[in-house]
């Protein structure tokens, strides 16, 4: 597995620069293109409604600031990309998450961030990171509010042997690779036997620099664990699967990826 593609949907808000900044940095490290997306609605539904009757003036009013819109993005996204070797610009009108899953097709991983509500004007804004993960057909970096970068020198890989777990660690090896040490935490007696020693010894063989295994009892919820020993290694970016359960059984006992969406203070790369 090779990232070679970085795509990060953008707007005028804040946040936004913040996720091009760590998106650039990923970028830089992996010699991988960047690519930058975007997409304004001359009419945005949430303000219009859906079949509202609207003369060619508003129209024609909404068009052009869109453009405009889009234009400063774009200005702002290359103004802070030079440099890079491999860069490139997409945009167009439209709904930013059709767009994006449209574009999704080219990507290897895409970095979205968590909704804020400072930045409720923003187009990004309407982006639903726990949809995204299930539509977009790659991974994802979910960037919390306020964090603006990523060493990626510690990492933790919340590991349960499933499909989505085993897909997460391979998602990330090129950034397992660069760290300098991975720490592989189960939770619970669910994952007993749990093949992380399969796994640390996998990553081993595959050249990541130092392994650990930690072991956790479920005192607490699984997300909550996984974060406490992010907390202890001081790691700043957490690998895991994503919505390995039924809506079912994640409606009757909770999701571990809705609770890392919701209250993870550091990045977290996530697979479906």
């Amino acid at each position: 597995m090779s990232i070679s593609n970085i795509m990060v949907p953008l707007d005028l808000a804040p946040a936004s620069w913040d996720r091009l900044t760590i998106a650039r940095s990923i970028a830089e490290r992996l010699s991988a293109q960047l690519v930058g997306v975007s997409a304004c609605e001359a009419l945005p539904t949430h303000l219009y409604g859906k079949g509202a009757l609207i003369n060619a003036r508003i129209i024609d009013h909404g068009s052009a600031r869109a453009s405009a819109e889009l234009a400063q993005v774009e200005a702002v996204f290359l103004a802070r990309t030079q440099g890079l070797s491999s860069v490139e610009w997409r945009a167009r009108p439209g709904d930013l998450r059709v767009v994006l899953a449209e574009q999704a097709r080219m990507a290897d991983l895409v970095v979205l961030g968590s909704v804020d509500p400072d930045d409720g004007q923003g187009w990004c804004a309407a982006l639903a990171p726990g949809e995204l993960i299930l539509q977009l057909g790659c991974p994802v970096l979910l960037v919390p509010s306020g964090v603006t970068s990523l060493a990626g020198t510690r990492v933790v890989v919340g590991w349960k042997d499933s499909r989505e777990a085993r897909r997460a660690v391979r998602d990330s090896l090129p950034l397992l690779l660069r760290a300098d040490s991975v720490c592989i935490a189960t939770v619970g007696a669910e994952t007993m036997p749990d093949g992380a020693e399969d796994v640390a010894a996998y990553l081993t063989r595959c050249g990541v620099a130092e392994t650990t295994i930690v072991r956790s009892a479920a005192s607490r919820s699984v997300a909550a664990c996984l974060l406490s020993v992010a907390r202890l290694t001081e790691a700043d970016l957490i690998v895991t699967g994503a919505y390995g359960h039924s809506r079912f059984h994640e409606r009757v006992f909770g999701s571990v990826t809705r609770e890392l969406l919701a209250a993870s203070p550091i990045c977290c790369l996530m697979s479906h």
